[in-house]
């Protein structure tokens, strides 16, 4: 761990973090150009209640973001500083695999079932914890923090966030550029707070990792050419997770409540799902739906404020709404990264802030009847 922040200047330009994003643009393109040999296993149809889009399109861009973390790890050198940040990015691409592998089945077989990738996101998050030894040791809540301290506890806690938010990340990943928008405006909060405290390798992890989805977004979005598929957001979930397990757990000074305001618009968004499903009679909550956060602002707020562009455009734009939400959090956090208290207040207008828009585009009022 450096207390110096000399290294940020040259961030920008570091050449494992330019390998992991060419790495992850060519891996997209190639399998854009390959698609009439395995398009009919790994295109997504547009039937679905769930579905936006309006032509068959690729799934399994998650493999581009794979090999772009495992360009930017095999790229890294090997002093200090890369050696631990190698040491982040390994485990992230071992424990990761079981999330990815199974995502990525069920985006070339549409036959693995929502439990089966449920666990295997669990899974990941035990793997992460056997490779390191890291898990979630606290929150900061009188009582919890005790049940925490038992390894078991504090073991399958960690597995249960790790999965929760890999199945958030799954849930936000239904507009162009929505979830790779809001994964790179994340890694950036996450990598700004690590290097404000010290935490260099895990800065620089992040770096690697915003480079790998950036050579998946310019491909996804706006055009849409290539979607990230369950194996894609499930990985990137994982990561997303793991590394806001390592953050606090890293780096006593920041509060795990930090690392939940990053995270807040996915997770928003399944809980709201999880609740609106089970107050509805007969309906699953793991049942897909059109009625997401992201599906009532394209359809209110895409057409509305760019009546004139395509479907697919106006799919596009209406991530750049919703990145503005995300990036509120993600602000907040890098800003009150120093304070509980304040990072606890903007969780709280951030959640509200969720509430008001759901309430404004389901209902068409910013507060629900009584």
């Amino acid at each position: 761990m450096l207390p110096s922040l000399h290294y940020l200047p040259q961030t920008i330009l570091r050449h494992d973090a330019l390998i992991a994003g060419l790495a992850s643009l060519l891996t997209c393109l190639l399998l854009i150009w390959t698609k009439r040999w395995h398009g009919s296993f790994s295109m997504d149809a547009t039937e679905g209640v769930q579905k936006i889009h309006t032509h068959p399109t690729l799934r399994i861009g998650g493999v581009g973001i794979a090999m772009g973390v495992l360009a930017g790890f095999a790229a890294s050198s090997h002093d200090m500083v890369g050696a631990e940040k190698r040491a982040i990015l390994g485990v992230i691409l071992l424990a990761g695999m079981p999330a990815f592998i199974f995502g990525l089945l069920e985006d070339l077989t549409k036959k693995v079932s929502v439990k089966v990738r449920l666990l295997a996101t669990m899974a990941s998050g035990v793997l992460g914890w056997g490779i390191t030894g890291t898990s979630l040791t606290a929150l900061n809540i009188y009582g919890v923090d005790w049940l925490l301290s038992h390894t078991s506890i504090s073991v399958l806690f960690t597995a249960i966030a790790v999965s929760g938010v890999a199945n958030a990340i799954n849930i936000i990943d239904g507009l162009n550029g929505l979830t790779a928008g809001t994964a790179i405006l994340m890694l950036c909060a996450f990598g700004s707070i690590a290097y404000l405290v010290g935490d260099i390798p895990l800065g620089f992890a992040c770096l690697i990792i915003t480079s790998a989805v950036a050579g998946f977004f310019v491909i996804n979005w706006p055009a849409g050419k290539i979607f990230l598929g369950d194996g894609g957001a499930y990985f990137l979930g994982f990561t997303l997770a793991w590394i806001a397990v390592l953050l606090p757990e890293r780096n006593a000074s920041i509060s795990p409540w930090t690392c939940l305001l990053i995270c807040s618009y996915p997770i928003l968004e399944v809980l709201f799902s999880v609740l609106r499903r089970m107050l509805r009679e007969g309906y699953s909550p793991t049942e897909p739906d059109a009625t997401h956060l992201h599906s009532l602002a394209n359809k209110r707020w895409g057409k509305k404020l760019f009546p004139n562009a395509s479907a697919d455009m106006q799919n596009s734009m209406t991530s750049v709404l919703l990145w503005a939400y995300a990036a509120i959090s993600c602000v907040s956090a890098v800003i009150f990264h120093k304070s509980q208290d304040l990072t606890i207040v903007a969780l709280l207008v951030c959640t509200t802030i969720y509430a008001l828009m759901y309430s404004k585009l389901a209902f068409f009022r910013w507060l629900p009847k009584r």
